[in-house]
């Protein structure tokens, strides 16, 4: 980056930054309300998933197109394939969460989700070669602590019943959410392997992907003629697929250029606070004292592995 793009003009630049900055928090707002909103919906988690990845997908295509923008339809061989394993792991990590926030709280899920940065920084040194330095290995220690005190372990059964659910199903949540988390580090993984693909249309491919590998396993699994929804439950599917997952990316997307990663890093742990404070308000599942300090050092781990 030049000496001249890093000194913006007093009232452009500043003007630029601000309208990117409530871009990327508005976008992380919107994440932080997933779980409240999967909640309210009474379809299975594979449902769901596909169908925001189709309102999704058809969405930012439809943005792109609304822009003037150009969606590609030749690239690498290899990096078409690498698109396609990520959003077929996007659409199992979808599944995931959502069972999670099924399973246990609100709060616990989103953290467990957060456990992402740490398994990339375990996986990191065999699949990209990656050294693994004494700070990493502080940031992974303080988030497996962090990780113990948030999920109740051993006395799951406070955890889980502060939450409304068994012990077994809390730690049934549990795992879904670090499984989600482990094949969201998966995707960031595959696509770091990745050749220059354009953020578009790398996320369009993603999410289609991510709808299209689950329609087998719907077909063996779901009762189509069981699902009865609502007019309000209905308005909340599109809501979930078209606001938190097309809008969301937009809104995402649309701010980098105007931020730097650090700033970027740093207001993505909007998302998990906004959870939180939403599970404890609306649905009344505060976390416990231990389970305050365990969410600080889960987040400040991630955030300062970022960082």
């Amino acid at each position: 980056m030049n000496q001249e793009s890093n000194n913006h003009s007093a009232g452009r630049g500043t003007g630029s930054d601000r309208v990117s900055l409530l871009m990327l928090t508005a976008s992380m707002v919107i994440y932080g309300t997933i779980g409240i909103f999967r909640r309210s919906i009474p379809l299975s988690s594979g449902m769901l998933a596909c169908v925001r990845g189709l309102l999704g997908s058809a969405f930012l295509c439809a943005y792109v197109k609304l822009r003037g923008g150009k969606l590609r339809h030749g690239m690498a061989r290899e990096d078409l394939v690498r698109l396609i394993v990520s959003g077929a792991m996007i659409g199992v990590n979808w599944i995931l969460l959502f069972e999670a926030f099924n399973y246990t709280s609100v709060a616990t899920a989103t953290l467990c989700y957060y456990m992402q940065p740490v398994i990339v920084i375990l996986v990191s040194p065999l699949y990209l070669g990656e050294r693994l330095t004494g700070k990493k290995l502080l940031c992974v220690a303080c988030a497996v602590l962090g990780m113990f005190l948030v999920t109740g372990l051993p006395g799951a059964a406070g955890a889980a019943g502060a939450a409304g659910h068994t012990p077994a199903e809390h730690l049934r949540g549990v795992a879904c959410g670090l499984g989600a988390a482990a094949l969201y580090a998966g995707v960031i993984m595959v696509n770091k392997k990745g050749g220059p693909v354009d953020m578009w249309e790398r996320t369009i491919i993603q999410l289609f992907t991510a709808a299209v590998v689950l329609i087998p396993y719907l077909i063996l699994t779901e009762n189509f003629s069981e699902i009865r929804l609502t007019g309000v439950q209905t308005g909340l599917v599109l809501i979930l697929g078209i606001v938190h997952t097309g809008i969301a990316y937009a809104l995402y997307f649309g701010s980098m250029g105007g931020l730097k990663a650090q700033t970027i890093a740093l207001f993505s742990y909007i998302d998990p606070v906004v959870a939180l404070i939403l599970s404890a308000v609306i649905l009344g599942e505060a976390l416990t004292p231990a389970g305050m300090i365990g969410a600080v050092l889960i987040l400040g781990a991630a955030l300062f592995s970022e960082l």
